[in-house]
């Protein structure tokens, strides 16, 4: 585990942070031709840095310098191997650099910097890797074609990529994406959220000093119009991998409808349940997964279990044990490693969540400016707490009297993300796990696999592709038939 430091210490480091403040692109920063932007601080309101933002101008130079990177093939076609060692001196790099990486990431979002430094940029240094070592150990195919031909199928690169990202996990959900882009041989556009792209851009730099080549990794920063949309748009851009709201998520697809055809992976939100069955084992054990589930990075988190359904048998004793660990989640300064909860993105998603404050809470309830401590309902299925994607560190509590009730209750939701089951027995584990329809189960826990497992969901949770594992590497490149025929020529022309 990465050794904390005080939070006085990690003010000292914000206080010296020389911020990014243009779009990278060609392999260099350069002044963007859109608008200044300002980047706040969400805990204090405080203006970050002002950033030269991109715009469709931007776009089209960058997807041609991507598109010339790409042609020329300097890392298209390079070996395999050779592109591993950049990737792998990249993740050395940003190790170099794990500390300042993760007080900015916290600096820019209000994540608690206890996370970013034990989970999201450890995460981001392993998924890098680990696309990295995956590049030459992944064998194309032959198909059974008979004596006379010897058919091949095997990927390439597709192109130039634009990645658009979230705010929730900006480092992470970029490794997610430049990861296995990057090892498949792409060019690679970053639209980072507005809110946060200080590092995304620090990340396209120290890209480029591991030796990644010019116009292979850009970052843009700019709003959904400027950046976005011209990316979607873009007849030279080949495909477009989103992770954000499903509302976004279905702009790309109309965007690929009226362009190009390009191809489009989205994973988007959730509305994701906990299901507590009335033969769960050791309820300390449920309560803290259900705990960590829903208010895990304030809850800012598309498989956040925001949905606990529990059996009427179990409710009351695993309630308690919930409070009592929900009171030591504590809320406050994100550079404070005492703290497990951040603030909020931005006041105006902090206004958008104070609408579902309402109501008698169990614990919690009451927002303080862009920070809103772990809140808990009880409600009925039909109230908007249970149905809608909150985006914020709010549980709603439901009964049901039977195992039939809940895994109904758990499918009556239009996204189809993530889900957990809390069993002692294994067979209705193994049942409810395969009824739920969701593209991760967890069973006795909370989590989304891991690297190795790939990370989509059903529904209007995602569409096209899946994050992590070898699908992740799939989903950036393309499928080749070549059919050579090995038939004798002077046996005479087969042929119709």
């Amino acid at each position: 585990m990465t050794d904390l430091l005080t939070s006085d210490e990690y003010g000292a480091i914000a206080a010296e942070i020389d911020l990014p403040a243009t779009p990278f692109i060609d392999g260099k920063f350069r002044k963007g031709a859109g608008p200044m932007m300002d980047t706040i601080n969400p805990a204090t309101g405080d203006v970050l840095t002002k950033i030269s933002t991109a715009n469709a101008k931007d776009v089209d130079f960058a997807v041609k310098k991507a598109r010339e990177a790409f042609d020329q093939g300097h890392w298209s076609r390079l070996h395999p191997s050779e592109r591993k060692d950049v990737l792998i001196r990249m993740c050395k790099l940003i190790t170099r650099r794990r500390r300042e990486l993760a007080v900015m990431e916290s600096l820019d979002s209000g994540k608690p910097i206890l996370d970013c430094e034990t989970i999201d940029i450890p995460e981001v240094i392993h998924t890098i890797k680990w696309h990295a070592e995956l590049i030459d150990k992944i064998y194309d195919q032959t198909g059974p074609s008979g004596d006379d031909a010897i058919s091949m199928i095997v990927r390439e690169p597709i192109g130039v990529v634009g990645v658009v990202l979230p705010w929730n996990f900006p480092l992470l959900m970029m490794a997610w994406k430049i990861g296995p882009a990057l090892a498949a041989g792409n060019s690679v556009i970053v639209k980072p959220a507005e809110q946060t792209s200080l590092t995304a851009l620090r990340l396209a730099e120290i890209a480029h000093m591991a030796g990644v080549p010019r116009g292979v990794l850009q970052v843009l920063p700019g709003d959904g119009p400027s950046v976005g949309e011209p990316l979607g748009m873009h007849m030279d851009v080949d495909m477009v991998s989103f992770t954000g709201s499903t509302e976004t998520g279905k702009r790309f697809l109309r965007y690929a409808a009226d362009s190009n055809m390009k191809e489009i992976t989205l994973e988007c939100g959730g509305k994701n349940p906990a299901v507590v069955l009335e033969d769960a084992e050791n309820l300390d054990h449920v309560a803290a997964h259900v705990v960590n589930a829903a208010f895990w990075n304030m809850g800012e988190n598309c498989s956040a279990a925001s949905r606990l359904i529990v059996h009427k048998s179990v409710r009351e004793p695993l309630m308690e044990r919930i409070i009592a660990r929900t009171r030591d989640w504590k809320t406050g300064d994100p550079l404070d490693p005492a703290n497990h909860l951040g603030a909020l993105i931005d006041a105006d998603h902090c206004k958008k969540v104070g609408t579902y404050l309402k109501g008698k809470a169990l614990v919690g309830g009451k927002a303080e400016g862009n920070f809103v401590p772990p809140t808990i309902y009880a409600v009925k299925p039909a109230d908007k707490k249970a149905r809608e994607e909150i985006f914020g560190p709010i549980l709603s509590v439901i009964e049901v009297a039977s195992t039939e009730e809940a895994i109904q209750l758990a499918n009556d939701t239009s996204y189809g993300l993530a889900a957990s089951v809390f069993t002692a027995n294994t067979r209705q584990a193994i049942r409810a796990a395969r009824e739920i329809k969701a593209g991760t189960v967890t069973v006795n826990c909370y989590g989304e696999g891991d690297i190795s497992t790939p990370f989509g969901g059903f529904k209007q949770s995602g569409f096209g592709g899946r994050d992590n594992s070898a699908h992740a590497h799939d989903q950036f490149t393309q499928l080749k038939t070549i059919w050579i025929d090995l038939s004798d020529p002077s046996e005479g022309d087969n042929v119709g």
